[in-house]
């Protein structure tokens, strides 16, 4: 199968590591010339630079024979572009679609993208799932709000190390949704601890992400 994916942040190296080590024929464009050269070095010539957004680009990565198109820039509005081409004028059996904003969600599958991955909505269906009964949540509230996803690493100087969830004054529309410790991913309760090297991902409304920032990373 051959696969193009569309964005070389952390979710395009990833996906294109995963897919290689699946032994599927992959391809990552990426706009950034330095990226582009970091990415070489790691997975030899299945990386191009160019803007995936641009139809001559996708023709010179062979789009037109291509199983699946997965676009997974930063920005929906060049990922919508992007499965709207590889659609329409490359004729590709399946597109997939990162979309930043939930509330984009529902205009990518009016146009046809095949398959849509919305980081927060996936959030929020985890903290549903694992933690349902916390009166201080209201997720009703917070599918229609303007949210942002938060990710840090903590340090030894952060104001949150070595303190449980339940000891940390947060923001009043924020919620502390995973923690990467090393191989493991925890879902917390209020007694899990934070400790330096977690990686932190939190959902909070963008009105209190600087504060969530200040919080957890001291700069």
């Amino acid at each position: 199968m051959y696969i193009i994916v569309v964005g070389g942040g952390k979710v395009g190296y990833y996906l294109t590591k995963t897919l290689l080590n699946d032994r599927h024929e992959v391809l990552l464009i990426e706009r950034d010339r330095d990226k582009v050269e970091t990415y070489s070095e790691r997975f030899g010539s299945v990386v191009l630079q160019g803007d995936g957004a641009e139809a001559a680009v996708l023709a010179s990565a062979g789009a037109a024979r291509a199983d699946v198109l997965i676009a997974v820039t930063g920005e929906d509005e060049d990922n919508l572009v992007i499965c709207q081409m590889a659609k329409h004028k490359f004729h590709i059996g399946k597109t997939i679609a990162r979309v930043n904003n939930p509330k984009n969600e529902q205009l990518f599958k009016l146009l046809d993208t095949d398959v849509t991955v919305s980081q927060t909505n996936y959030i929020l269906g985890l903290i549903e799932q694992a933690i349902p009964d916390r009166a201080f949540i209201h997720l009703l509230n917070l599918r229609h709000a303007d949210l942002a996803i938060i990710e840090a690493t903590i340090t030894a100087e952060s104001p949150v190390a070595n303190k449980t969830i339940g000891e940390i004054d947060l923001p009043v529309a924020c919620v502390i949704a995973a923690i990467a410790r090393q191989a493991d991913v925890i879902v917390p309760n209020p007694d899990t601890e934070i400790l330096p090297d977690d990686e932190i991902i939190a959902v909070t409304h963008r009105t209190e992400e600087d504060e969530l920032r200040r919080l957890l990373i001291v700069e």
